[in-house]
Parts: C-alpha cells; sequence; structure tokens
C-alpha cells in the first residue's frame, strides 16, 4: 500500500484531529500509574473527587477564562479542573468540613491552544483552605516520589518560580514592557501579541533568540516581591530543602492564568517534555463571586509523557493477566462442557480463558500460544462424552490425559496454590 493510499485509508477510520484512543496496551501503563499514584495520594490524605466534562460558560467567564471550545453553546468542555473542583467545594459546601481537603481527579481534560484543541489523559490534584507553602512542598514531594518509584530517577528536572499575587505583577508587568519596548524587532508575531495581552507570558517563549532574550530580562527582586509574598516564596524553598527535592529557579517559568500566585513549578523531561505543571490559584475564589480568597494550589500530570518516557527506558511491567488454563473446543456439545467448567476454573482462582466460537482447532490454539497461555485444555465431542480431557503443557509441549472432575485440582496442583489469583474486591465490603 503506497503513502497516499494509507492516508485515505487512514482518514476513513480516524478519531477526531484532538482526540485519541487508549488502546490496551496503552491502558495497561496508564492504569499502572493510576495505581502508584492513588497509593500515594492515599498515604497523604488526598481523596478522589469527579466533576461534570461540561460546566456552565457563565462561571467560565467569571474565572476569566474565555478561550471556549464550544463556541455556540451555553456550556464548555473540561478545560481547568481546579474551578470545576471550586466550584464543588463551594456547592457542596465542603468549607464545613475539617480544613484544608485534599482532591485528586484522573480523568481526560480539553485545552483549547492558539486555536488548536487537543485532549490530555491527566492525573490532577487540589489542596483547598490553606495558603501555607507547605502544602506546595507536598504536591511536588508526591510526584517526586512516584517518578523516582517507577524507574525514572535522574531523567527529570524541577523549576521553581514565585509569581507573586496581581498588585506585584503589574509592576512587574510594567518594567518587562519597558524591557522589550526598543526589542521588539526580535520578537516574534505571537510574542508581540503577548506583550500585549500579558508580557509576562513572553519569557515562556521556546524560539532561540527570544530564549537569549529572555535570560537578560528583570527578574524575581525586592523590588517587585513584597514581604508576605518573599516570605512565602522562601519558605517553599526551605521545605523543598527539608524533603530533599531538587530543584532549580527559573524566571522565566510563567502561567497563563491572572488567578495564579505565588508558588509555581514544573517537572520537565531531560528533552524538555514538559510532565507536570504546579501553581497556586488562591485569586480563582474572589474572581467567580466569593468574597474572600480561598487559598489553593493544584498539580497535574500528563500520563501520556510519563508512559512515553517509562516505554523510552524499556521500563517494562509485570504481566499480571497471565492465563493459566485456556479452553480449546470444537462443536455445541463441548462448549456446554466446557462453558459451566471454566466458570468453576474462576471460582477456583485460576487465570481461564475459554474459546467458545466455532474456528478451527489449529486457529484457537495459535491464539493460546499467542496469549502466552500455560495449560490448554482440548475438548472435542468425543471428549465431552466420556469426560477425559487432553491437557497440554505450553511450557514443556507434553500433553497428558485429564478426568474432567480432577482437572481444576490437577492445574492448581501444576501452578502451585500461591500462584493463584486471590483478588477479589468484594471483600472490600462491610455488610452489617
Amino acid at each position: 500500500m503506497i503513502l497516499n493510499d494509507l492516508n485515505i485509508y487512514m482518514s476513513q477510520y480516524s478519531t477526531i484531529d484532538w482526540t485519541f484512543d487508549l488502546l490496551p496496551e496503552h491502558h495497561k501503563y496508564l492504569t499502572f500509574l493510576k495505581k502508584v499514584f492513588r497509593h500515594e495520594f492515599r498515604k497523604s490524605w488526598f481523596r478522589r473527587l469527579s466533576t461534570p466534562l461540561l460546566e456552565k460558560k457563565e462561571l467560565i467567564e467569571k474565572s476569566l477564562w474565555n478561550n471556549f471550545i464550544l463556541e455556540n453553546s451555553d456550556f464548555d468542555l473540561n478545560q481547568d479542573p481546579s474551578l470545576w473542583n471550586l466550584r464543588a467545594y463551594l456547592e457542596n459546601n465542603i468549607k464545613e468540613e475539617i480544613q484544608p481537603v485534599y482532591y485528586y481527579y484522573m480523568h481526560q481534560l480539553y485545552k483549547k491552544e492558539n486555536n488548536w484543541i487537543k485532549a490530555y489523559e491527566v492525573i490532577w490534584a487540589d489542596i483547598i483552605w490553606e495558603n501555607d507553602p507547605i502544602l506546595d512542598a507536598i504536591q511536588i514531594y508526591v510526584t517526586y516520589t512516584v517518578l523516582n518509584k517507577i524507574g525514572l530517577k535522574d531523567k527529570f528536572s524541577i523549576t521553581v518560580n514565585s509569581i507573586w499575587i496581581e498588585k506585584e505583577k503589574a509592576k512587574y508587568r510594567e518594567e518587562l514592557i519597558s524591557y522589550y519596548e526598543n526589542k521588539k524587532h526580535i520578537l516574534s508575531e505571537k510574542s508581540i501579541e503577548l506583550l500585549e495581552k500579558d508580557p509576562m507570558l513572553v519569557l515562556s517563549s521556546t524560539e532561540e533568540d527570544e530564549i537569549i532574550l529572555n535570560n537578560s530580562a528583570p527578574s524575581i527582586s525586592a523590588k517587585f516581591l513584597k514581604k508576605d509574598s518573599k516570605a512565602h516564596y522562601i519558605k517553599f524553598k526551605e521545605y523543598l530543602d527539608i524533603l530533599k527535592i531538587p530543584y532549580t529557579e527559573d524566571h522565566k517559568l510563567v502561567w497563563d492564568k491572572s488567578y495564579q500566585t505565588n508558588s509555581i513549578w514544573q517537572f520537565k523531561s531531560l528533552d524538555w517534555r514538559v510532565i507536570a505543571n504546579w501553581a497556586r490559584y488562591n485569586a480563582l475564589s474572589k474572581n467567580i463571586g466569593e468574597a474572600k480568597e480561598i487559598p489553593a494550589t493544584w498539580f497535574m500530570v500528563d500520563t501520556n509523557i510519563l508512559i512515553s518516557l517509562l516505554l523510552e527506558n524499556h521500563i517494562k511491567l509485570k504481566n499480571k493477566d497471565r492465563i493459566d488454563l485456556f479452553f480449546v473446543q470444537l462443536w455445541d456439545e463441548a462448549k456446554a462442557v466446557i462453558l459451566p467448567l471454566s466458570l468453576l476454573a474462576r471460582e477456583a482462582w485460576i487465570n481461564t480463558v475459554v474459546s467458545l466460537w466455532t474456528p478451527s482447532m489449529k486457529e484457537q490454539m495459535l491464539k493460546a500460544g499467542r496469549v502466552w497461555s500455560r495449560y490448554v485444555v482440548m475438548v472435542w465431542i468425543m471428549e465431552a462424552r466420556n469426560g477425559i480431557f487432553q491437557v497440554r503443557d505450553m511450557q514443556d509441549w507434553t500433553q497428558t490425559e485429564i478426568k474432567k472432575e480432577e482437572l481444576i485440582s490437577y492445574i492448581i496442583d501444576k501452578i502451585g496454590k500461591e500462584n493463584l489469583d486471590f483478588y477479589s474486591p468484594e471483600r472490600d465490603l462491610i455488610i452489617e
């Protein structure tokens, strides 16, 4: 098939440009990451929160965010879980509970950036109600711990900065406008637009000439950072030092939402892909109508980037879905025998797969081999009638005749009781 033909074929069966499928191999890693993060979250008091995919534009507009995905609608897709989570916090009067509250969120979200829409599969966390910088350090510690535990130690870097409060930002923006005034000929069209929108965003440019220019731009200093903001940032870095978390400071690290304040931090791979972003959003509550600020901090992990790093570093996962017993059959009479028997095998904690369709025996055996089945039970009409089955060891390539009523105990003896799959989620139930 030539390339043009392939493109035509793919265009007939493709997702929307800004979405993607999560196939089983990807899900294997995604499930692993969720498990690891959930474990760390539980140890740090985080609880899971899920909010609707859609939110009212009226609320989103109050947050001063108007870069909508759904143009002709009263609703929009989730682009900022922190806004959704804060709305849930206020609507459900969670401020009456013990504070602060720790939430995590695992879902897809969508971002509209420069008229392009992109979907992300994210792990997100919020801590609401407290301005203590130790909470910022805790969020960094959670992700730092996870990345080290999953084999990515020394495969990433952490940068931090302070973006202060709005009054301090206003003065800093004036200084930046003055700095860039006689250097506009170096700036790209995009940066010139950003200069008018928010000159702080020019600092995050990835253009080579602008990176050099931004290295000499005014940075955080006593001139812009007042007493409280300076103390917050110093304490934040002290807690990182106590936790022995390595980091570098980067005055060019900024964020694109005006309600974000104080600490900001970022994890990047060694080739500069953004693994995770964090920031405080103390000003968001007043933007959407609350009389007082509700301090809060968030972080987001891009699981697609993390999975790519795991694969690139040849980090593999144990196969927990190993198949101990695979039934193959021919004809309906054999199906009627092995269906209830396969269910009994599963009840005995044996990982079991049963082939209940009717292709050739050869085709079924090939599939049993492809999924690395340990033992294969072959049942034809004669075996179904006389109750004596052919059992093949797929590692030793030996074959044995076993009576139907002895099959399950035979398999357990072969694989060992210690290797049975005893996982049973209903054991977590407390029935009074």
